[in-house]
């Protein structure tokens, strides 16, 4: 049977061995299976990648393992970097964690400390700056900017909800959060200290719409504020979070305009 096949066999008899799920973590390592894959022109989970990392936690052992000097705790060891010279990987000293069945592509760099989460694919020549989380399956794209203290959020269960997507060329500025399966479309720039989930309204300029859970391809996302319906129910002014997208190329547009926007 395929690795596939073995997996969602395990998974439906809720048993596992050790050697198939080393066979499975290889693959993840690799980039060979991933969370996630586009297709046609959308997003596709593979459940049966997030059933078997689910696996991985209720069958592998937890033991004493150690990171430097440090001794911790955990079901999963730290990748394996010693492929990284060879395919131009850079990870600085002093913090820079990898953990098992983390895809790292090629020419990337990771500064430190920065974490890298089981499941999740960081695609060739990205950036993951100092104090940045990609979380469980998460899926970042080639040559993608993660700005400092940014997260980038993990979604492993449901096993078949979508993991946060950061396409290719997208740059996030420092301090976003990308949470709960949210969409950041390709070359898109994301001002520093942007929160970017599902909930969050995104007012498109350049298609005069409202979407959610998405940041359309080649925007310029920042973060505002906008009253809430709410401020009249309880009699004070009340403010919620939105995200205004204008195009790459719109720099004529001052802050007052974009809020008058925003307000209609």
């Amino acid at each position: 049977m395929s690795l596939r096949e073995d997996i969602q066999t395990a998974w439906e008899d809720d048993s596992a061995d050790e050697g198939l799920l080393e066979d499975f973590l290889e693959a993840l390592n690799s980039g060979d299976v991933r969370a996630a894959e586009r297709d046609d022109g959308g997003w596709r989970t593979n459940e049966w990648v997030k059933q078997g990392i689910l696996l991985c936690f209720g069958t592998l052992p937890n033991e004493a393992r150690m990171y430097g000097d440090v001794v911790y705790h955990d079901k999963f060891p730290l990748r394996d970097t010693s492929d990284f010279l060879e395919r131009g990987v850079r990870n600085t000293p002093d913090g820079t964690v990898v953990r098992e069945g983390a895809y790292v592509g090629d020419d990337c760099i990771m500064m430190s400390p920065s974490f890298v989460n089981v499941g999740a694919y960081v695609g060739d020549g990205a950036l993951v700056d100092s104090c940045d989380t990609v979380g469980s399956c998460a899926q970042i794209g080639d040559d993608v900017k993660l700005g400092a203290n940014t997260l980038v959020g993990g979604v492993l269960e449901p096993v078949e909800d979508k993991p946060v997507v950061v396409e290719e060329g997208a740059s996030l500025g420092a301090g976003c959060r990308v949470t709960s399966g949210f969409q950041v479309g390709r070359d898109s720039v994301v001002g520093e200290d942007t929160l970017l989930n599902p909930s969050t309204p995104v007012y498109d300029l350049v298609e005069d719409e409202v979407v959610y859970g998405r940041l359309p391809a080649e925007r310029r996302a920042l973060q505002r504020q906008a009253r809430s319906s709410l401020s009249d129910e309880v009699g004070e002014e009340l403010y919620k979070p939105v995200v205004v997208a204008t195009s790459l190329d719109d720099t004529t547009l001052e802050k007052t305009e974009k809020e008058e926007l925003l307000r209609s």
